[in-house]
């Protein structure tokens, strides 16, 4: 570990300054490399960690006046700076100090005086939370109101914009909404899960929708056309003959669509549906099917 510079830190070349140069010294430097102007640059967020650590020193006239010894040894008499060795990485609190301040027997005053004590800002903890939206809602895009409870019991009310395509356990980012930074650090984050949540009508897969229609036996048998509604427009498809209860029929293009544009297709599969209640005269038809049709749909099995 080597000894900080704290005036070089804030760009400062000499310790013959006022406190209002070391006020505007450390105002330049933090706008500079200030953590919301260089957002995921771990080397700006650590300067300004030295940043406001030699703030909090150089600020007040009485650890000021106590580093200022430690720079006249280590910096004003132009000595080279030393480094500790591994062994005093983990170095106790007290040991910290004598580190940065000088060697114990030089610094023997300061320890007996109130200790310093340095603030590091630190980035409060993020929220993590879900929410469960319908297909719809995910396709089309909407907002959503959510409320969650402070550690204090009080509630929080955020309202979320759900962007068009969202896909199923995508995450949203508010910045800023989650627990409180400690020492000047900026605010957590407040992550929110989406799930998408499958519909009477449709059922999301990937980029595909799937979704079912009923057709009746006749339908089946000798083919029809008939129009299925699907999440954005109608569309006609054919049934064609012979079609089976179960069976897919897909339409290119008419699934869900995600936020680059990209769509899927929709499955429809179709139902056969047997009426329960037939008039006498459909009775007669079946029956007289039956009479004549060498159709066995067990021969199949075998």
């Amino acid at each position: 570990m080597i000894f900080k510079d704290y005036y070089k830190i804030l760009g400062l070349e000499t310790n013959k300054v006022s406190l209002e140069d070391i006020k505007i010294a450390y105002r330049d430097s933090a706008k500079k490399y200030h953590p919301d102007v260089n957002k995921e640059d771990r080397v700006s967020e650590e300067k300004f960690k030295d940043i406001s650590e030699a703030y909090q020193i150089l600020s007040k006239a009485s650890s000021k006046r106590k580093y200022d010894r430690s720079w006249n040894y280590y910096i004003g008499r132009k000595k080279k700076s030393y480094e500790i060795s591994k062994k005093n990485m983990n170095a106790k609190p007290k040991d910290f100090f004598n580190i940065f301040f000088g060697n114990q027997e030089e610094m023997q005053d300061i320890q007996k005086d109130d200790k310093i004590k340095i603030k590091i800002p630190q980035k409060g903890e993020n929220i993590e939370t879900q929410i469960e939206i319908s297909i719809t809602d995910a396709f089309f895009g909407k907002e959503k109101s959510i409320s969650l409870k402070n550690i204090d019991g009080g509630v929080r009310t955020f309202n979320v914009k759900i962007p068009k395509g969202i896909q199923n356990n995508e995450k949203i980012r508010l910045m800023g909404q989650g627990k409180e930074g400690k020492n000047g650090g900026k605010n957590g984050d407040l992550i929110i899960n989406i799930q998408i949540n499958d519909t009477s009508k449709f059922k999301l897969d990937g980029l595909n929708l799937k979704t079912s229609v009923n057709i009746s036996p006749w339908e089946a048998a000798l083919s029809t056309n008939l129009t299925v509604t699907g999440i954005d427009d109608d569309v006609t498809i054919n049934i064609p003959r012979g079609t089976q209860s179960g069976e897919d029929i897909i339409i290119k293009n008419m699934g869900y669509k995600n936020k680059d544009g990209d769509r899927g297709d929709l499955i429809v599969r179709a139902n056969i549906v047997i009426p329960k209640d037939l008039s006498k005269e459909e009775e007669e038809l079946f029956t007289k099917m039956q009479k004549i049709s060498r159709f066995n749909p067990r021969k199949q099995l075998t």
